[in-house]
Order: C-alpha cells, then structure tokens, then sequence
C-alpha cells in the first residue's frame, strides 16, 4: 500500500490500525447504507424493506418462515417490515394451503410501480458509488469484494447466506 492509499491514511484510529481495510469497509458500508436510505425515501421504504421485496419479485410465494431465515434478520424485524408492506398494499399474506399454520408471502400486483422505483434508486446507488471509476475497474472491484465474500463466508462457517449456497432451481 502506498501513501496516497485510503486505507493508509493516519486519520484511522488506533485500535483500527491493524485492520485497515476493515475500517474502510466499514466506513463505505455506513456510507452506501446511508446514501441507499437516501434514495429509497422517495419510495416510501425504509432501508432493508428493498431487499424483501426484491425477494418476493424475483419469484412465487413464500413461506414467512423462510423469508425471514433468507433475510437473515431478527424475525421480529421482519414482521415488522411484513406489516408495513402490507398496510402500503405492496405484500400479501395468507394462510398455506399444506400447513395452516404457515403463512405464505407474495408481491401484490400493486407493488410492480414500487419495483420500478426500486430499481431506478439502485441504479443511481451504482453510479454514485462507482463514480470515476471505468469499466477495467468496476469488474476488478466486483472481483476483489467476491473474494472478500467468500473469505467471510468461509471463516464465519456462514454458508445459507452465501453465494452458491442455495439450491439452484432447475
């Protein structure tokens, strides 16, 4: 590492002097989270609430169960963020067919509008953040934080949260 590099910056407190990097990574996740919030606002979606309704599109009804052990979260949060959506009329929620006292979760119909706002918002997050940045370094960039991931994954023996850790659909 050089001088000029971020992470190499005296700025860095001292108990975060052996972990440079972790410090920078924690102060750009506090960042993104922050701009996201920004951005989201305009939705009406409190930060987090984007990443369950991404789940939902993506695919049929699901079990509130495992919605909420995909999301990783406290399942009190989850519930929280369920009743939200459902009050703003963007998720449904019904009793399963197979097992009553299951709940099964889906995207209404009137959340497609959300969707597209969701993505815009996300797409202005990539360009802020990867601003300055060319196309050579972005995948580079992209690279490097996989590898980041799994490292995590790995020492965490954090696997159902990780890439290629759920079944593939076929």
């Amino acid at each position: 590492m050089t001088s000029d590099d971020p992470a190499c910056t005296d700025d860095l407190p001292g108990a975060a002097r052996g972990g440079p990097v972790s410090h920078a990574l924690s102060r750009i996740s506090r960042l993104h989270r922050n701009t996201a919030a920004k951005l989201l606002r305009r939705t009406g979606l409190y930060p987090g609430q984007e990443f369950l309704m991404m789940r939902l599109w993506d695919g049929e009804a699901v079990r509130q169960s495992e919605l909420i052990k995909s999301m990783d979260l406290d399942p009190s949060t989850v519930t929280k963020m369920l009743q939200r959506l459902d009050q703003a009329g963007y998720v449904q929620r019904s009793p399963c067919a197979d097992d009553r006292r299951a709940v099964l979760v889906e995207a209404t119909v009137d959340s497609c509008a959300l969707r597209a706002d969701v993505e815009g918002a996300w797409t202005e997050l990539e360009e802020t953040t990867l601003a300055g940045l060319d196309e050579t370094e972005r995948a580079e960039l992209v690279r490097l934080l996989a590898k980041v991931e799994a490292n995590l994954c790995t020492h965490g023996q954090e696997t159902e949260n990780c890439p290629g850790s759920r079944p593939t659909e076929t």
